[in-house]
């Protein structure tokens, strides 16, 4: 029976493919017309819950320990939707071969567990536990010379972290659901991101799309196994730091020294499989502007510039330069992506309203066989979009009613911000969450950390410097991100449910449920990282870039230009107009000039920033990444297509989770045998007449 009806399901989808061939249309609705949509109450299973959770805390250990090395997350979507397809088909396949399948599997469960896995990874992200949060902790405002006070510094605890990430991380979603209506169905935002995950689980529940999935899994399986084994092979060479395959001399020891080498990370080889080549290609050229070029010579100033006495680490020596620099070219990229967001989110809106007009000369009756195709799979999108509604009137109390509650708990939190600085927060929130989330069905490009950055310098500057600013001003950059942050993340959701006729009420509960897995599960994988190695700290595994730099836009807003080192202003305003005017050119290019298409070739400056503190070494390894799939793609594209985002998936899941291991190895005091050290002939010299001397 089981083997009939997917035979049945078979044909109709051949069918539908040689409707295809000729009408030259994509109608996935009518491929699936005869399948029974479930309730939204059958759309959230135990099944997908379990499925949910046990992703979510495999997703969060991966970002969170992208978070503390480097800060470069790339999309994880796919390998959310690919993973949740494959364990429950697995559950219901076995089910269902010894007779105790009940329900099948279904695209609208499947897109259940994408948005909850993802809703929960998201938290891991815009928790910051690896930037604003890390920032307060003692450990990174050591590591600068300015504002650490008592008042500007805050031990790192479970339990307040926790605590804060429940107070503030479900306001987001209440800001947003009223205007669910008029985002997808009125103004038809793509939201690529999500309309990509509907299309790619839609695939995945025809018979030739299963097919492919099942040889993804078997790819994504093997190189899994061969990243988790390879950094298992690397882990018997790190007997102390500075040992291993990950400070391999590549280059040269003077690259090594410039940060110029090639670390063996998987990971990161995997993240540049997935990143856009232009993304890979601007930390390159970042780190060689940086280190290749401007820190030599900012070092031959030492002793002019700044102090010869200050630590390597300290904020108004070289590491000043590195950090503001780099704060800078962020900034000023921020604020250009900000302003053309609003200046686009403005213009579409007017001619969005201007259309109105013209639409009344359309003759509803000239209407070919394709127009009905596209509009039965819009009509029966809208028709299960309306079907479940969330009244606004819910959403608004809601949201009133979690930010009266934020307002009150989370002054008792961090002392420094007052009940009042929130309610402004949750004032102007609303309208900053409806621009991010027009601005992402747009470009699909979240602004959520630029307008933290940017409460940073407002609240801290506000607060001052010695009523607590700098904890005051990180901790509503947690406020306004969790908002922003989470509210795109929703009207992303709302449109995949929308292509895969999942309710809007499956969607919306799903993404609070996954929202409520990450506030749980964020601060203890985090929390675990922080008990087994010495996190932030500049020269460690885990540097975590991102807390020092937050860090230092909080001593910007309450210190002003009094915290920058000798001419570090002149470079920091130059580097502050650079990353605004490189947007600038790239937009204006795009718009003139189309036959070369050059503004492909114009770096990030948002990417470029990364390397200037961190170094060329991720980088090296994410254009390795970007260079095996170019060679991928020269030989066969279309497998390239297939297969490559399965094989990233694996070199990422494979060495992030070997880190669970390696933690608990640490914690346990039990220590890698063997140290592999890389020495030059001189210094080689030295040590042999020492070990023979004794």
């Amino acid at each position: 029976m089981e083997r009939s009806r997917e035979h049945e399901k078979e044909e109709e989808w051949e069918r539908a493919a040689a409707h295809h061939e000729t009408t030259d249309k994509v109608f996935i609705e009518d491929a699936f017309k005869t399948t029974e949509v479930p309730p939204w109450t059958k759309q959230i299973t135990l099944r997908s819950m379990v499925t949910s959770l046990i992703l979510s805390l495999v997703f969060n250990f991966i970002v969170c320990k992208l978070n503390l090395t480097t800060g470069v997350i790339p999309s994880l979507n796919v390998a959310a939707g690919l993973l949740g397809f494959a364990l429950v088909k697995a559950w219901t396949t076995t089910l269902a071969k010894v007779g105790f399948l009940k329900q099948s599997f279904t695209r609208q469960e499947n897109t259940v567990i994408q948005t909850c896995v993802v809703a929960s990874s998201g938290i891991a992200f815009s928790s910051g536990t690896a930037s604003y949060l890390l920032g307060m902790s003692p450990l990174v405002a050591g590591l600068g010379d300015g504002g650490n006070t008592p008042e500007n510094v805050k031990k790192l605890s479970i339990g307040w972290m926790m605590g804060f990430l429940f107070a503030v991380s479900f306001v987001g979603l209440f800001s947003i659901v009223p205007l669910r209506k008029i985002m997808i169905l009125k103004y038809k935002l793509t939201y690529p991101s999500g309309t990509a995950t509907a299309y790619l689980i839609n695939s995945f529940h025809t018979p030739k799309g299963a097919k492919l999935a099942k040889k993804q899994v078997a790819v994504l399986f093997k190189s899994f196994v061969f990243s988790f084994v390879f950094a298992f092979f690397q882990w018997f060479y790190t007997a102390v730091d500075g040992c291993g395959f990950s400070n391999f001399p590549t280059f040269g020891l003077q690259a090594y020294d410039r940060r110029f080498y090639f670390d063996f990370s998987s990971t990161y080889v995997g993240v540049g499989m997935i990143c856009p080549y232009m993304v890979n290609v601007s930390l390159l050229i970042g780190a060689i502007i940086s280190w290749g070029i401007m820190w030599p010579m900012i070092e031959t100033k030492k002793g002019i510039w700044y102090s010869a006495d200050l630590s390597p680490s300290s904020l108004h020596g070289i590491q000043g330069y590195r950090v503001f620099i780099a704060i800078a070219m962020m900034l000023g990229d921020g604020l250009y992506h900000v302003l053309f967001m609003l200046i686009k989110t403005i213009l579409s809106l007017v001619a969005k309203n201007s259309s109105k007009k013209d639409s009344s000369v359309v003759a509803p009756d000239v209407i070919d066989q394709d127009g009905q195709i596209a509009n039965y799979d819009e009509h029966r999108r809208t028709e299960f979009f309306l079907k479940d509604q969330i009244p606004n009137k819910v959403a608004i109390s809601g949201y009133i009613i979690l930010a009266i509650i934020s307002i009150i708990a989370v002054p008792f939190i961090f002392h420094q911000l007052k009940w009042y600085h929130i309610l402004v927060a949750y004032t102007i929130a609303p309208v900053l969450a409806f621009c991010n989330a027009y601005g992402c069905g747009l470009t699909d490009w979240s602004l959520a950390s630029n307008y933290g950055k940017l409460a940073i310098i407002i609240f801290s500057s506000w607060v001052g410097l010695e009523h607590g600013g700098v904890i005051a001003g990180l901790a509503s950059c947690g406020v306004m991100m969790s908002i922003v942050s989470t509210a795109s993340d929703l009207m992303q959701d709302f449109k995949t449910g929308y292509l895969t006729l999942s309710s809007p009420r499956s969607m919306f509960f799903s993404q609070v449920i996954g929202t409520a897995m990450g506030c749980f599960l964020t601060p203890l994988v985090f929390w675990f990282f922080y008990k087994a190695y010495p996190i932030g700290d500049p020269e460690g595994t885990y540097p975590a870039p991102y807390g020092l730099l937050y860090r230092g836009i909080a001593l910007l807003g309450v210190e002003g230009i009094s915290s920058l080192p000798k001419n570090c202003l002149n470079l920091v305003i130059g580097f502050f107009i650079a990353g605004f005017v490189i947007n600038l050119v790239q937009e204006l290019l795009k718009r003139k000039e189309t036959r070369f298409q050059i503004y492909r070739f114009i770096p990030s400056p948002m990417c470029m920033a990364i390397p200037f503190y961190l170094g060329g070494y991720f980088a090296i390894d994410m254009c390795i990444g970007s260079l095996i799939l170019f060679m991928w793609e020269r030989r066969n594209k279309q497998r390239a297509k297939d297969f490559a985002p399965a094989v990233a998936s694996g070199l990422i899941c494979g060495e992030s989770l070997w880190s669970v291991p390696a933690a608990i190895l640490a914690l346990l005091n039990v220590n890698p045998p063997i140290c592999m050290k890389f020495l030059s002939a001189s210094v080689n010299d030295k040590v042999d007449k020492f070990l023979d001397g004794s």
